[in-house]
């Protein structure tokens, strides 16, 4: 799908040009462009090697662990669905903290996990639970002290303040996460929204 738009943008924007004779600007632009898009891309090695060791630094000084046992009681209060005992619990919670210092390549897979873990405790796996929405509500929206990628674009951009970004990341991702939960928690109230319960039999195909 997001092949056909970039086509359909591409297309649209060349046949604008035609009628309107600025083939050649279009032409130039596609040039410069690709040049400005290297060096950018080259520039963002260095300094996207940094935070990220420095990230991975912090993963195993064990503050990610740190943060995930301090979250542990929130969570339990967000999914009172899922069992205390449950791995899906451990996954969730050390996705929400590999998000908190911006290690969104361990983000990644541990979300993955965390939902499969989830469907595990789904009784009608042709729909998503409250947990699973929920979750990814949270993961969408995500706490984050650090934003390693936009601190390496500023710094690629030539930023006069590189870091000047973090305060307004933190207050934006606080207020982002708290609207996911209150939409999740208030929608999945609504008759609309409210999942029927399958009983066994009927998953089963006995009735």
């Amino acid at each position: 799908m997001i092949n056909a738009i970039w086509l359909g943008l591409i297309m649209i924007g060349i046949i604008i040009s035609m009628f309107t004779g600025n083939v050649q600007a279009v032409t130039d632009s596609v040039i410069s462009s690709s040049k400005t898009a290297v060096e950018i891309a080259i520039g963002l090695v260095g300094i996207m090697s940094f935070w990220l060791g420095l990230m991975k630094v912090a993963e195993e000084a064990g503050l990610v662990k740190a943060l995930g046992k301090g979250l542990r009681p929130i969570m339990k209060r967000l999914f009172p669905e899922i069992p205390e005992d449950h791995p899906a619990v451990g996954s969730i919670v050390a996705n929400v903290a590999a998000n908190f210092f911006g290690l969104g390549n361990a983000a990644t897979p541990l979300g993955i996990k965390a939902m499969q873990e989830l469907q595990e405790l789904n009784d009608n796996k042709d729909e998503a639970t409250d947990a699973m929405v929920l979750f990814l509500a949270i993961n969408t929206s995500s706490v984050t002290l650090i934003s390693s990628s936009v601190i390496a674009y500023r710094a690629a951009a030539n930023s006069a303040n590189v870091t000047e970004i973090i305060a307004p990341t933190i207050i934006a991702t606080v207020i982002s996460t708290i609207v996911a939960v209150v939409s999740c928690k208030v929608l999945q109230k609504l008759p609309t929204f409210k999942r029927e319960k399958v009983s066994k039999d009927t998953v089963g195909g006995d009735k």
